[in-house]
């Protein structure tokens, strides 16, 4: 799967529809990130589900499972301003990797929203799957 044209259909589906898409992410509460890549410097986008958690987004480095976090999360780490997209509102914001107990309340809590997220983490054994904030700026 050329994985690139597959998140570029959903980031133009959800902007035609004001963020609103179908297919996998049909119901869930999607949003665009915008990154700056750690080597290249260039901007960068993915769609991804998000957790709401009072003025939070919370998003979750899952990578479908797989044994590495994706290219996004080393982003946001090396470079922790972003932009968000919900909806038709486009904001600057700041990603703080969460930790121990916050970490674990919102990971359960989407576990239990989305059971496809404890299947995740067990065919990630050997990671812990990192949990970001969002905190608008």
């Amino acid at each position: 799967m050329d994985w690139n044209e597959w998140n570029k259909s959903i980031i133009e589906e959800f902007r035609a529809n004001a963020g609103k898409v179908g297919g996998p992410f049909e119901g869930a509460p999607l949003l665009l990130l915008h990154t700056t890549g750690a080597k290249s410097g260039k901007e960068r986008l993915n769609p991804l589900m998000y957790l709401p958690d009072g003025d939070r987004a919370i998003i979750f480095a899952s990578k479908g499972g797989s044994p590495d976090s994706p290219d996004w999360y080393y982003n946001l780490v090396a470079n922790p301003g972003v932009t968000v997209e919900v909806g038709t509102d486009s904001y600057p914001a700041t990603a703080t990797v969460l930790e121990g107990v916050e970490r674990e309340r919102v990971w359960v809590e989407q576990k239990t929203r989305y059971p496809q997220f404890q299947g995740y983490e067990d065919s990630a054994p050997h990671r812990t799957i990192p949990v970001i904030a969002l905190e608008r700026t």
